[in-house]
This record gives structure tokens, sequence and C-alpha cells, in this order.
């Protein structure tokens, strides 16, 4: 009799479907920069590009608030769901509530930095044009197409918007001066795109939107609460490291790093991306069933995606300079030098990515967190202490020192877990 295969033939069309929807967005957003920003550093100049980069790192924060987690809570919580309507439409007005709620609170915020920091009062306009893209991602429901594995709704809408802020940006940016309409630009479609993926989600899916009680809204505050703490502490370290080099050295430079740690980005999310947030609301329901086959199928993933970087890696590492000239329409020698190091930060990220979200499969969001907190609270101090002596050279040393000891330490937790469910 032949053995039993760990993925079924029916759960491959799923994945595939999945994955090759969210890899057609991102390949599109591969390409949409390679042909913006040669465009937009020679037109408005790398220093307003740093601005605008400094400006996107610091909304950032607000994006995290207002996602709080349900891209990962959320949408396991929808793909357990089903097709129970009633339950659907409450899980989704208790989380759209709750984002809502963060989204004005974060806009207070921001309202509340500028006009007491005097760094961001002098480009105040900047600040809240760009804010405009939290509004977006948070009307997209981007965790209920996962959880209902339909991410080709994504893919739509996301290329539309990319495909329409290129034609925006060649038309309309004609000097220095115009700079102003890229986050103008980028706010508008990412708006545009959220209120139609609420359009989708509304007719598509039959979802309706029920008032939430407080005690509804407080169980899904708890539900997210130790992802939220794990993303948060995440991007303590990530996104902090283009706004730490914004607070401590100049735009110019800050743009220079913002450039390497995007195309370090491009390198580290495709395909794997893709890849991992397709599988993820399939391997949940999977090790609902069945926990040793589950375990199987996370370290069959997980080998395949890391050999693609022993691969892949080398090479990016040699096209490097040929990559920020063709991205960058010059071969700036401190983009060069801050990708390559980077690059080895990507490595450690590819090694361990889908090991630390297995985590959240078992239900483990308690260890994901403390994973991320130990991070945060030590690769956030070393950021600004290596970026002070080394200036945009020491955020990628921070991020290569952080990243291996994350991999280190979620590499050892996954190993006593899957010898505990290997018992079941």
């Amino acid at each position: 009799m032949a053995p039993k295969r760990i993925v079924t033939h029916k759960e491959r069309k799923i994945v595939l479907g999945n994955f090759i929807s969210l890899t057609t967005l991102q390949s599109i957003n591969y390409i949409l920069p390679l042909v913006v920003l040669p465009f937009l550093i020679r037109v408005i100049g790398m220093e307003k590009f740093g601005l605008i980069a400094f400006a996107q790192s610091l909304v950032q924060y607000f994006m995290i608030l207002t996602d709080y987690g349900f891209s990962l809570s959320a949408t396991k919580t929808i793909s357990l769901i089903g097709e129970h309507k009633q339950k659907m439409s409450e899980v989704f007005s208790s989380v759209m509530t709750v984002k809502l709620m963060f989204a004005a609170i974060s806009f207070l915020i921001l309202c509340a930095t500028l006009y007491l920091v005097p760094k961001f009062k002098a480009d105040w306009p900047v600040y809240i044009l760009s804010f405009g893209s939290v509004i977006g991602s948070t009307l997209f429901p981007v965790w209920f197409f996962q959880g209902k594995e339909k991410m080709s709704y994504i893919a739509i809408v996301n290329v539309i918007s990319g495909l329409t802020y290129a034609v925006c940006i060649f038309i309309f940016i004609k000097g220095p001066g115009d700079f102003i309409l890229v986050p103008i630009f980028n706010s508008l479609l990412s708006i545009i795109g959220g209120i139609l993926g609420l359009h989708i989600a509304f007719t598509k899916f039959r979802i309706e939107f029920i008032l939430q009680k407080y005690v509804t809204i407080k169980q899904e505050l708890r539900t997210g609460w130790d992802i939220f703490i794990s993303i948060l502490s995440v991007n303590a370290y990530t996104t902090t490291r283009v706004f730490a080099v914004g607070l401590l050295t100049n735009n110019v430079i800050t743009g220079y790093y913002s450039l390497a740690e995007k195309i370090a980005n491009y390198i580290q999310t495709f395909p794997m991306d893709s890849f991992t947030r397709a599988v993820f609301p399939r391997i949940s329901n999977v090790f609902a069933k069945n926990k040793q086959r589950a375990i199987a199928i996370m370290y069959r993933i997980q080998d395949g995606i890391t050999l693609g970087f022993v691969v892949s890696l080398p090479i990016a590492y040699l096209i490097a300079p040929w990559i920020i000239k063709i991205t960058c329409g010059v071969a700036y020698k401190e983009v060069v030098l801050a990708l390559r190091l980077l690059l080895a930060g990507v490595f450690f990220v590819g090694a361990n990515n889908f090991k630390v979200q297995f985590l959240l499969v078992c239900g483990k969001e308690d260890l994901y967190a403390k994973i991320h907190i130990i991070a945060a609270l030590t690769g956030l101090p070393l950021i600004f202490i290596l970026i002070y002596q080394y200036s945009y050279i020491g955020a990628a040393f921070a991020t290569v020192l952080t990243e291996a000891g994350v991999f280190l330490l979620t590499s050892l937790i996954v190993e006593k877990l899957a010898k505990k469910f290997s018992k079941y």
C-alpha cells in the first residue's frame, strides 16, 4: 500500500491558488519600485525621499496599533469558523470596531506628537498626509480574506492601487516641490483600496455589521493581546531602524538606509511571504485534526524555504551593485554596503519564518510574544547604540545580531514543542 501523503491534493490546490494570488501581488510590488524609485529619487532628490521614508516609518507604528495582531489571530479564528454566517459577522464586526477605535486614537497621538516635538512640527503636512495609509490599512480586511483563503481579492485590489499609484507619480511629479504629492497619492489610494475591500467582504460573503457589546470587544482585545505585543516587539527592532536613523542622522542618510532596507525586505518576503500567508490558515486546520501531520508539514516547508535562501542570497550579494543601479538609477556605494550586510539578517529571518509562525498554529501565542519581547529588549538599545557609533551601518549590524538571536531561540523552543506533540 502506498504511503499516505503528508499534504493532500485538495490542500495543495487551495494553497497553490492562494500562493499564486499573493505572488502576483508581490510581483507587481516588486516591479513597480524598479520603475518608480529611480524616477522619484531623480526628480525629488534623496533628501525629500528620506523625509518621506521617515514619515512612513512613523505612521507604521500606528498601523501596528490598528492591526493589533488581527492579521494572525483573527485570520486563524475566521479559518476555523467555516461557513457559519452569524459567527463570521460577529467576529468581523468586533475586529473592525476595535481597529476603527485604535485608528482614532492613533490620529490623536500623531497630532499631539506633531504639536509637541519640534523635529516633526517643521514638516507636519508630510506626516498628516502619510496617515491616510493607516486609515486604508484599517479598512482593508486582509485578515478576513486570508482566513477565508480568498487571497485573490487582496491581489486584485492591491495591484490596481499599485498601478494607479505608479501612473500618478509619473504624470504629476515634475520637480522637488511636488514631493508632497507622494504621500497624498499613497494615502488616497490606500483608503480607496480599503473601501473596496470592505465592499467585497460585505457583498461576496454576505457579511453584516453588528453593533458589538463591550464584553465581545473586550474578548477580541484579549484574544489578540499576545500577538499584538509580539508584533509590537518585532517592529520595535524592525520599523525602528529607519526611524532611529532618521532621528540620529539626516534625511539623505535616512534615504540611503531606507533604500537598502526596502530592497532587503523585497528579497526577504518574495515569494516566501506569499507562501507562508497562504499556508497559515490551512495548517491551522490540519493542526486542529492531526498534530503530528502538521509538524511534518511545518518542517518540510521550513527546510524548503531555508534551502531557497541558501541558494539565492549569495547571488544577491554578488549582484548587489547591479540591483541598486537598476532600482535607484545610481549604484550608491552606501546603499550597496548596507544591503550586503542586511542580507545576513534576511537569511536568519528566512530560516526561521515558518517555525515562528508555527507557534501561533499550535496556540503558543505567549511563547511567540516572549521571544519577540526578548528580542526587542536587547535589539532596541542595540540599534540606537550602533547607529550612534557607526551611523546607518550600525542599523544593519543590529539587524543581523538581533535576527540571529531570534533564530536560535525559536529553533530551541520549536524543537521542544515538536517532541512534545509527537507523543500525542
